[in-house]
């Protein structure tokens, strides 16, 4: 059931919601609070600074509402450049985007206990349900001592500074505003706890949070110390808006409230949970893509030259792609299986069709993830050695981080798989619906936050279903070209009408609806 977010006092929605949205900007100063920021500062090889702008799309996002708002961002810096910098105006890329820009300097021990040990790879790991916990997670004095004197004061510190430009906002302008903060995900659970109920700000403010990763059932989060588990939620219940990527996760979060937060009400007709007598929202949200952006990189000459090397390489062949960061949750060794299993399954295929994976490494200093990128090699190994031969290699993976060359691959699929275990969207699956020339057909995953828009276009499979898999693989390949060009353009419309900024702006739509 989706929450029902209509309470008394909401807006009407006959007033004109982009003339709401420029007023509500107009009179508040736009607080982003992220482990990343939008840019990070380098030194070039004469010495000069430079500015190198963040890939995520919430840059993107920003830089279309900033003309209305002022704007400021607090991140922790990630080059001694950043932490040589410290604050400023820095430009968002080539448009005359600009925004304030605060980089907080934690020491190096607090940094990696907050981000290498407690959020990387403790939530993220619970949150996507990679959890072996007949061996793993051990939450020994060591991980104790990283929450505390990682997780909790890094969260202190952003909290802190959060709390400051909530205060400097009134004396920002010659008419006090109050300020809209916008925090995002995993790594900043704890801060709005602080600075709703430590700092405690004498200004007006709206406190809204984005989790950009699943949230499991309330029965995950009860492996989790009750000291953690309690500090988390009572954090994100310190928030006014809380944002999902799909009602699945609204919905789970609602349930961990009821299980885990002593003292909270839940209300799951209106999605809210009430708490310290204080009013949680929780919306879904569905993070997309920047549409326009990602189409003008497609027609560029680097992208062009990659498209050209790859048909030369593969183009003899039906293309099967996937494109991902080298993880667990990812399911790359299934998806492996899979194919190998269509081969057995329809020999038709052998000699006919290449799976080409571009897989990009990712935390590698983490035993877990090392130790999968040597399950993924093994694997297509063996699929080669029993069905290739001179003329055909059934598996070709390249292992780096090139994003013109994901692109151009994303031009010439003729099928793209997406069988993630968990995943909070995957944007893939939506990046290549948007450039791809061969009417492609998505293989997706149910467990992708993807799949709740995305659905009526695609084939869907249950991640853990290599034969089902197979089939879909199967039927992919071998359907007609009406059917295909008719998903095709089903998902370009889905994806074109839900961009990255229509996301944004759904967030500033319901803060005005609830009359936050």
């Amino acid at each position: 059931m989706k929450p029902n977010l209509q309470p008394a006092n909401a807006a009407s929605d006959d007033e004109d919601p982009d003339s709401l949205i420029q007023n509500l900007l107009a009179q508040k100063t736009l607080i982003i609070a992220s482990n990343r920021g939008p840019v990070s500062l380098h030194k070039n090889e004469s010495g000069d600074l430079e500015y190198q702008r963040g890939s995520g799309g919430l840059v993107t996002a920003l830089a279309g509402v900033i003309q209305h708002a002022e704007a400021r961002w607090i991140a922790c810096a990630q080059t001694p450049e950043d932490n040589a910098w410290g604050r400023g105006v820095v430009p968002l890329g080539e448009s005359d985007a600009q925004v304030w820009m605060q980089f907080l300097t934690p020491s190096e021990e607090s940094y990696e206990g907050y981000y290498h040990v407690i959020a990387n790879p403790l939530l993220w790991f619970l949150q996507h349900s990679m959890w072996d916990i007949f061996r793993e997670p051990t939450i020994d004095q060591a991980v104790w001592d990283h929450w505390e004197n990682g997780y909790v004061a890094v969260n202190m510190l952003f909290a802190e500074a959060i709390a400051r430009q909530i205060a400097s906002a009134q004396q920002s302008t010659n008419t006090p505003q109050s300020a809209l903060v916008m925090l995002q995900d995993y790594h900043l659970y704890l801060a709005p706890n602080f600075i709703r109920y430590k700092f405690r700000p004498k200004a007006r403010y709206t406190l809204t949070h984005f989790v950009h990763i699943p949230w499991p059932g309330a029965e995950d989060w009860g492996f989790l110390p009750v000291k953690m588990r309690r500090a988390i939620l009572e954090g994100l219940c310190a928030v006014d808006l809380l944002g999902f990527q799909t009602r699945e996760d609204g919905l789970n979060f609602i349930r961990t409230c009821e299980s885990h937060l002593p003292g909270a009400h839940v209300n799951y007709r209106q999605g809210r949970v009430w708490f310290r007598n204080h009013s949680t929202y929780i919306q879904d949200f569905p993070i997309s893509i920047d549409v326009n952006g990602l189409r003008q990189l497609a027609e560029t000459e680097e992208v062009n030259s990659y498209r050209e090397q790859l048909l030369q390489s593969h183009g003899d062949w039906q293309i099967l792609l996937r494109i991902d960061r080298i993880e667990p949750s990812k399911n790359i060794v299934r998806g492996f299986q899979a194919f190998g299993e269509m081969l057995e399954l329809y020999p038709e295929h052998r000699g006919n069709v290449k799976f080409v994976a571009l897989l990009v490494p990712s935390r590698l200093g983490v035993s877990e993830y090392g130790s999968y990128l040597d399950e993924v090699m093994g694997i297509a190994g063996r699929i080669n050695a029993k069905y290739g031969g001179n003329d055909w290699e059934p598996i070709r993976i390249l292992v780096d981080e090139n994003y013109p060359r994901a692109v151009a691959a994303l031009q010439i699929y003729d099928l793209l798989l997406v069988n993630s275990i968990a995943d909070g969207m995957n944007l893939v699956a939506k990046e290549g619906p948007i450039v791809n020339r061969r009417d492609g057909v998505l293989v997706l995953s149910e467990r992708t936050g993807a799949y709740q828009q995305l659905e009526p276009g695609v084939l869907v499979i249950a991640p853990l279903d290599v034969y089902g898999t197979a089939e879909a693989m199967h039927q992919a390949l071998i359907m007609p070209a009406e059917e295909r060009r008719e998903k095709a353009q089903r998902l370009r419309s889905l994806i074109e009408n839900q961009d990255i900024v229509d996301w944004l702006r759904q967030q500033l739509r319901m803060i005005i609806r609830l009359r936050l």
